[in-house]
């Protein structure tokens, strides 16, 4: 027995017998690709208050192991990170199981990891500036009143009308200061590893925002994009190698649910009531608490880069050099995926622009369009704006446009004035692109009953006005309900967009017409 208890001695306080704790505290190499909201219609706007897209994100790191059972340690990962989707490789004896700390560092947090543990109280007297200092042991939570045991006996913190601070000696076991992802691990030896962490993340989402030009002979426009990627995690992606993916992408889980974490404790402090004070003198009321301060937009601000130059030099030379620096266009299935060409910095809370296509002297053709039933009787409709681009290589276009924003500008007066705004939904190539920007009080149409010398009740008029000092293109689409019967006019009518359609050109200031007949069955 004498000879045993000290070799139990040596086993008991050897390394192998205590689980080691490796900690790796950010990746070296890190890439993120975003997917948009698939909630969100095409072309609407980033809700900067509640991304509702994520990200997949993949983080390269070298870490030393110890030789047999380790916890690894991932710290920095993304608040929104959804545990169960996370993937360790490299690891030489793979992962045991892993844990998503959910313990972040925080005022009502530290002060329940101390509950019974010695810490100091700082105090600060208003009238002469003396900063006194004591040892106090916490000897209630963050719930309600705080309650510390001092030499003289137990009070409330920040009853004595003093300015008060705890300070700690450190932080309590289990607490982390940022996001934490933990992994069990065996390694047959010591040795450092490369490993590659990748995983899903909540609070991402990216649109595509457009800026045309219409140039000075109105029939040709350049087409200039940015890539919008938005962060709402509390943590930076630092040189970042970053992609987003275009398309519609099935989504079954509720990440959300997924990502929600447990409540974390709230730190309301309330003093005892009237003469409780550890003296027992009657104390004031405190004064009733300050309103919160009003929430910080939770951008702070747009971080952009500008790949283009000051048109100082051709257009074709401009966009020459600028287009080297736009996102690169890749396949994913049935996705696109546009790889920006270059790292990238996607900070916490931000955003970040990167140009994302540039096409210029695209041709286009101004229409004046209404759509409307074939028994609608209205006069003076005003008729929508649009621009009708074909996406085909031979018109200067030919690429899949991403849905988002477009603002339209054109020249008056010497300088550029924004014309309209329109949105753009995903396009594939190929296809015909409007481009709808406003509407038009110069373009008008009344929709009457037409009664001609016949006597035809079911007999219809369209006469649309063009009040411009320019000829105008015009589409009427009829909106057909199958309660409707249409007369041989209407029936050989091309159809656009499914419709029937009739087109015709305008002349400045003059009027032209449209007869048809409707029946009912």
């Amino acid at each position: 027995m004498r000879r045993i208890a000290p070799l139990l001695f040596l086993l008991a306080a050897s390394p192998a017998a205590a689980q080691s704790v490796v900690t790796s505290v950010a990746p070296e190499k890190v890439a993120v690709s975003v997917f948009r909201d698939p909630d969100r219609d095409e072309g609407g706007e980033i809700n900067r208050d509640w991304l509702n897209g994520f990200a997949l994100i993949s983080e390269t790191r070298t870490i030393d192991l110890p030789a047999g059972e380790s916890t690894l340690r991932f710290e920095g990962v993304a608040e929104g990170m959804v545990a169960v989707s996370a993937i360790v490789t490299g690891l030489p004896g793979g992962a045991v199981q892993k844990n998503r700390d959910a313990a972040l560092l925080s005022p009502a947090s530290l002060l329940d990891g101390s509950l019974g543990n010695r810490v100091h109280i700082r105090r600060t007297d208003r009238a002469t500036g003396k900063v006194t200092e004591e040892n106090v042991v916490i000897r209630s939570g963050p719930a309600g009143a705080v309650i510390l045991q001092t030499s003289a006996g137990y009070e409330s913190l920040r009853c004595t009308g003093l300015p008060e601070t705890l300070i700690y000696d450190g932080v309590p076991k289990g607490l982390t200061a940022k996001p934490t992802l933990s992994v069990m691990t065996r390694s047959p030896a010591a040795q450092r590893a490369t490993v590659t962490l990748t995983y899903l993340s909540t609070g991402f989402d990216w649109a595509s925002n457009y800026v045309a030009r219409v140039g000075p002979d109105g029939r040709t426009l350049d087409l200039f994009a940015w890539l919008t990627v938005a962060n709402s995690n509390g943590e930076s992606f630092v040189d970042a190698h970053m992609s987003v993916l275009a398309g519609t992408l099935n989504v079954a889980s509720d990440f959300d649910s997924l990502v929600e974490a447990p409540p974390q404790p709230q730190l309301n402090l309330s003093c005892f009531p009237t003469g409780s004070g550890r003296n027992g003198i009657p104390l004031m009321p405190p004064p009733p608490p300050a309103p919160p301060p009003s929430p910080a937009p939770m951008m702070e601000g747009a971080d952009i880069i500008v790949t283009a130059q000051r048109r100082s030099a051709p257009l074709e030379m401009v966009s020459a050099i600028a287009v080297a620096d736009t996102a690169k266009l890749e396949d994913l299935g049935d996705l696109k995926l546009y790889r920006v060409p270059f790292p990238v910095t996607v900070a916490a809370n931000g955003q970040k622009q990167v140009a994302l296509l540039i096409k210029d002297r695209v041709p286009f053709e101004t229409i004046y369009r209404l759509r409307a039933s074939p028994g609608d009787e209205e006069t003076a409709r005003t008729t929508e704006i649009l621009l009708r681009m074909q996406n085909k290589e031979a018109l200067r276009l030919g690429v899949p446009l991403p849905s988002g924003q477009v603002a339209v500008f054109e020249q008056a007066h010497g300088r550029e004035l924004l014309a309209g705004e329109g949105v753009m939904r995903d396009h594939a190539v190929g296809e015909k692109v409007d481009l709808v920007i406003g509407e038009s009080s110069q373009v008008r149409v009344d929709m009457e009953n037409y009664v001609p010398p016949k006597n035809l009740e079911n007999a219809y008029r369209v006469t649309v006005s063009n009040a411009n000092p320019f000829a105008v293109t015009f589409e009427l689409g009829f909106d057909v309900y199958n309660t409707v019967a249409l007369d041989s006019r209407l029936r050989k009518l091309p159809r656009k967009d499914g419709m029937p359609t009739w087109t015709v050109r305008v002349p400045a200031n003059a009027t032209r017409t449209f007869d048809y007949r409707v029946r009912e069955d």
